[in-house]
């Protein structure tokens, strides 16, 4: 049990039935590395999984703690998914627009860490809204944002962006870093702790492979050339995989997100914009709009400066995605809940003989 100890389990589960506990530490397809007390081993789902999961989130993914049957000749079993601790989820839209989809399903892209490492890099693809989205989910994942603000060689002064991160989440953690000079990588070190484990997040080309390759003191993942144009880049990271540093942390490298949706993000709004929301209280309306009534606080917070237009436009804009998702969510687990009551109904009245002829 002591190797896999040191991908943080806690043995919070006893094993039972003969099962090993595990960490998924690769997730391709259908197919699973777990780590275990044999070693790194091949794992494919048992096919309860199909049977009893209700939702995408009953499924593994990296991070997460199994319980296994262990084959020594073949692939091994997971049997059983262990409680999360935390986990980072974003709405997955099925292929689909936010717009256009039919179905809305919540997509875990980690579990069971300690840290949310929040990359953008401070070249022209820098945007703060999509921090802020990032920041949002994050702060509802159990874990603990951090804000990296990568390639720092690429700019003569990122003081000015730093500054407007700094405003923008003051009570989370800004760091910045150069992987390609090592600037700034150093105050990275109280993170990376033996036992730790952190996952990286960031749309693709702002650097987390040549950050995780710096960190690990060696080339693990291929990096792309960004395009001159946008400052974007390519994806490099094709699947989520967990990475053992030289210290003895853990980061979980994930694919480049092109949108992060939103998903059941109530809490982690309020947590960012406590100072908006405490306007509220302060209106002369309870039912105030916000909009043109008398007495508004949040109008007159505006006027004075006090609250910058930008921050009540990106509350704005997160409030109503989250209640697009969650309405979509809300009526379709009302209709899978409601299908379910009718076949239940069917079986009972077949049961007695109610469609006899």
């Amino acid at each position: 049990m002591n190797n896999l100890k040191l991908y943080g389990y806690t043995e919070t589960i006893t094993p039972h039935d003969g099962l090993l506990p595990a960490r998924v530490t690769d997730h391709r397809g259908a197919r699973y590395t777990v780590a275990t007390e044999h070693g790194e081993v091949a794992a494919v789902l048992k096919g309860a999984f199909y049977h009893n999961a209700d939702a995408q989130e009953d499924f593994p993914c990296v991070g997460d703690y199994v319980l296994l049957q262990h084959n020594d000749g073949g692939d091994s079993r997971i049997a059983e998914l262990l409680p999360r601790r935390s986990k980072f989820s974003r709405a997955d839209f099925s292929g689909h627009g936010a717009g256009y989809a039919k179905t809305i399903l919540e997509q875990v892209v980690a579990a069971n860490f300690d840290y949310v490492f929040i990359l953008s890099s401070l070249n022209w693809d820098f945007n703060i809204n999509r921090i802020m989205r990032y920041l949002t989910q994050a702060r509802r994942s159990g874990g603990q944002p951090v804000i990296i603000l990568t390639k720092a060689d690429l700019v003569e002064d990122f003081s000015d962006k730093l500054s407007v991160v700094n405003n923008a989440a003051p009570d989370v953690p800004v760091q910045v870093v150069s992987a390609h000079t090592g600037f700034g990588t150093d105050s990275l070190d109280e993170y990376l702790q033996p036992c730790k484990t952190m996952v990286f997040l960031g749309m693709s080309g702002v650097g987390k492979s040549s950050l995780l390759n710096t960190l690990m003191n060696q080339n693990v993942m291929a990096v792309n050339a960004i395009r001159e144009d946008d400052s974007r880049g390519r994806h490099t990271t094709t699947h989520r995989q967990l990475f053992t540093l030289p210290s003895g942390a853990m980061v979980i490298d994930t694919p480049g997100m092109r949108e992060l949706g939103l998903f059941n993000a109530d809490e982690g709004i309020s947590a960012g914009f406590t100072n908006v929301e405490e306007l509220f209280s302060h209106c002369r309306f309870v039912d105030c709009r916000h909009q043109t009534e008398p007495g508004c606080a949040v109008v007159a917070a505006l006027a004075d400066g006090s609250l910058p237009i930008e921050r009540w436009e990106q509350y704005l804009s997160q409030k109503q995605e989250n209640k697009f998702a969650n309405d979509k969510m809300g009526y379709l687990q009302e209709k899978k809940a409601w299908h379910k009551e009718i076949a239940m109904w069917s079986k009972q009245y077949k049961k007695s003989g109610g469609f006899k002829r």
